[in-house]
C-alpha cells in the first residue's frame, strides 16, 4: 500500500518522466551535461537564458509555442508527416526538451554535438504539403519561423506567469533574452534573427502572409493530449488555458485562441491560477532542475547531484 509520505515523491517522478522520459529527471542526455566537456557553454551561467529556461513557466510557454508554430502550414506539414506525436506525445515532448535543456545548460562541446544531432534529424524531414509546396526542416526560413514562435512564447510566459527577473537583470532583460537565445537557432542553421523584443514582434508579423488557421484537430489535441491521469489533466488544463492567453496577437487568430490582447477579469484569473500552479509545482520539485544541478556540478559551483551516484 502506498503511504501518504510516498505521494509527493511519486508525483515528482511522474512529472519528471513526462518531460524527460526518466523518473529521476536525469536521462543520459542530462547526465551528459555534467560529464561532457568543461567550462561554460553557449550561455552565461546564471544569465538570462538560464533563468528563463530554468523556470517552470516554460511549461506554459511550450504549449503557446506549439500553437503559434502550427500556424505556418509548411512547418506543420513537417511535424504531421514526420513525427509520431499523436501516438506518443510525451516522447516528442522529451525530444524537444532534450534540445532545449542541452543547448541551455551543456558545455559548448555538448551543445555543438546536440545541434549536429538535430541537424541530422532534420535532413530527412522534407517533402511537399497538400498543395504541392516543398518543405524542409533544414530550410533556414522555416528554422527562423520555429525559433521566432518559440522565443515569443517563452518570453511571454516568463513575463506573465514566471518569476520576476527585473531585480536580477533589469528592465531590459527581455531584449537580452532575445539576443542571447538566437545562438541556439544559429546552431541549427537559422539566419537573420532578431536581437530585441521589438524586432521579435516585427519578425513574427512579417510572416503574416504565409500563415493559415491551425487545424481544429491539432488544437483539440493540444488542449487534451492523451495519456493523462484525471489529476494530471486538471493540472494541464490550467496551464493550457493560460497558454491560450499568451500567444502573439499576430498568431492568435490563426490558432483560434484569445492571445495576449485579452486581459479581462476571466483572463487575469486564469493567468493567476496558472502562476499558483507553477509555484506549487516548483515547491514540490525543488528550486533547481536536474539539468541545472548537472551544469553547476560541471562548473564547480554546486554539489554532485544525488542522481549521479551511478554515473561513470
Amino acid at each position: 500500500m502506498v503511504s501518504a509520505s510516498d505521494l509527493p515523491e511519486m508525483a515528482r517522478e511522474r512529472f519528471r518522466a513526462r518531460v524527460s522520459g526518466d523518473p529521476t529527471g536525469a536521462p543520459d542526455w542530462v547526465r551528459d551535461i555534467a560529464l561532457v566537456g568543461d567550462g561554460p557553454g553557449w550561455f552565461e551561467p546564471d544569465g538570462v537564458v538560464w533563468a528563463v529556461h530554468g523556470d517552470l513557466a516554460t511549461l506554459v510557454g511550450g504549449v503557446a509555442a506549439l500553437l503559434g508554430q502550427a500556424a505556418h502550414p509548411l512547418a506543420l506539414a513537417g511535424v504531421e508527416r514526420h513525427s509520431d506525436y499523436r501516438q506518443d506525445p510525451w516522447k516528442r515532448l522529451a525530444g524537444t526538451a532534450r534540445w532545449l535543456v542541452v543547448s541551455t545548460f551543456g558545455s559548448a562541446r555538448l551543445a555543438e554535438r546536440e545541434s549536429a544531432r538535430v541537424r541530422g534529424l532534420h535532413v530527412s524531414v522534407r517533402g511537399r504539403d497538400d498543395t504541392g509546396r516543398r518543405y524542409s526542416a533544414s530550410d533556414p526560413a522555416l528554422l527562423r519561423w520555429v525559433h521566432l514562435a518559440f522565443t515569443d512564447a517563452f518570453l511571454a510566459a516568463q513575463l506573465t506567469v514566471g518569476r520576476d527577473l527585473v531585480g536580477r537583470f533589469g528592465t531590459r532583460w527581455p531584449d537580452a533574452y532575445v539576443a542571447d537565445w538566437r545562438r541556439s537557432a544559429e546552431g541549427l542553421g537559422a539566419t537573420d534573427l532578431p536581437t530585441t523584443r521589438a524586432e521579435l514582434a516585427e519578425a513574427v508579423a512579417d510572416y503574416l502572409p504565409h500563415l493559415a488557421p491551425v487545424p481544429e484537430q491539432l488544437r483539440s489535441f493540444l488542449s487534451t493530449p492523451p495519456g493523462l491521469s484525471p489529476p494530471e489533466q486538471v493540472f494541464y488544463t490550467g496551464l493550457s488555458s493560460a497558454a491560450a492567453l499568451l500567444v502573439s496577437p499576430t498568431l492568435a487568430p490563426f490558432a483560434g485562441v484569445p492571445g495576449r490582447d485579452r486581459r479581462d477579469l476571466v483572463a487575469r484569473a486564469r493567468l493567476q491560477a496558472a502562476r499558483l500552479q507553477l509555484v506549487g509545482l516548483q515547491a514540490a520539485l525543488g528550486s533547481r532542475s536536474p539539468a541545472e544541478e548537472a551544469a553547476r556540478w560541471r562548473l564547480g559551483t554546486g554539489p554532485r547531484p544525488s542522481w549521479m551516484a551511478d554515473a561513470a
